[in-house]
């Protein structure tokens, strides 16, 4: 997937229905012609909805018949975005591409109705590339999770490009961006999930590992310090000594531990998705969905501002070009 191109494992017997775990594809409500894999997981009794992002790198696992459930309790949906191994399109790191979790919640709702316990609590959980997945759509659609959790992410595209030395990451976004920072630095503040912090409604877990050098732990530092400044609810722990070539490098039995109860938490606490604010302004990175209305700019690489009161039914861009859609 290096190049933005999925490769070739979309065969009619790569996807099935079974009673544990389903792995088929959907369809793009954003973008004609593009499809996706979903990993759909069934709990045992109807529960909560557990939407799941893989890594920067990766795709979702093909799992088996009788792989279990990696969130028992939970109608579990791991989702292959645009162009990965799976899926059909071209990724664009954290722009339309996220929009594939919200087709698959979508499909989840209407599909899976019998295997959820409320359609409305629906958490997130994504680490890595998965992790700055998190704060973008946290902050795209602020009063969807009940809980999000991000775990080694990203949250400034540009700081990331320019601390890749080595060139692991610089590669694909020059190619799923189209530009470096240097060149247009707000396609990269679009990516960002910084950008649209103010947004944020939802509970917010993060976690980082100290040392880790492949996504810095300052990228989640800085985060949690502007979250802070403006009272979002941010619960950050920087794992101490943790991280190396690998995001969770040398973390111990108890640490673990720490972060199995630590993502409990996230999952556990939180029984409803937050209410937006019956007036307000909202940052638009490309755009905005809420579940009053959407907001989406003429090009994905604009950061806009949407002025909005619910009990009129308005809303206006006040920086920026775009529609603006009540339900």
């Amino acid at each position: 997937m290096r190049d933005g191109h999925h490769i070739d494992l979309i065969q009619p017997e790569t996807f099935y229905i079974s009673d544990r775990v389903d792995f088929l594809q959907v369809e793009s409500s954003l973008t004609d012609g593009v499809r996706f894999a979903i990993a759909v997981y069934k709990p045992e009794a109807p529960g909560p909805i557990l939407l799941m992002s893989h890594g920067w790198h990766e795709s979702v696992t093909r799992p088996e018949a009788d792989t279990p459930n990696p969130c028992p309790g939970f109608l579990t949906v791991q989702v292959d975005m645009r162009g990965r191994a799976y899926s059909s399109g071209e990724p664009d790191a954290n722009g339309y591409e996220l929009y594939d979790f919200l087709d698959a919640l979508s499909y989840a709702q209407e599909h899976y109705s019998d295997f959820i316990s409320d359609p409305d609590r629906v958490h997130f959980i994504g680490g890595s590339g998965g992790g700055g997945n998190a704060l973008a759509l946290a902050a795209r659609f602020p009063d969807l999770f009940a809980s999000v959790v991000a775990m080694c992410g990203m949250s400034d595209y540009a700081a990331w490009y320019q601390g890749d030395e080595v060139g692991e990451f610089r590669d694909e976004m020059d190619i799923w961006i189209g530009t470096p920072p240097s060149v247009n630095a707000e396609a990269y503040a679009v990516r960002s999930g910084i950008t649209a912090l103010p947004n944020l409604l939802s509970p917010l877990y993060l976690v980082h590992g100290e040392t880790d050098f492949r996504v810095p732990s300052s990228h989640s530092r800085n985060y949690a310090e502007a979250a802070s400044l403006l009272h979002k609810p941010v619960r950050y722990w920087e794992i101490k000594g943790v991280g190396d070539s690998a995001h969770l490098g040398n973390i111990t039995q108890e640490q673990q531990g720490r972060l199995d109860a630590f993502i409990s938490t996230a999952l556990q606490s939180h029984l409803q998705a937050p209410t937006l604010p019956n007036r307000g302004i909202l940052v638009v990175p490309g755009y905005v969905r809420t579940r009053h209305f959407e907001v989406k700019l003429d090009s994905i690489d604009q950061v806009g501002l949407v002025a909005y009161d619910l009990e009129t039914g308005e809303a206006k861009l006040i920086k920026g070009t775009g529609t603006v859609s009540f339900y």
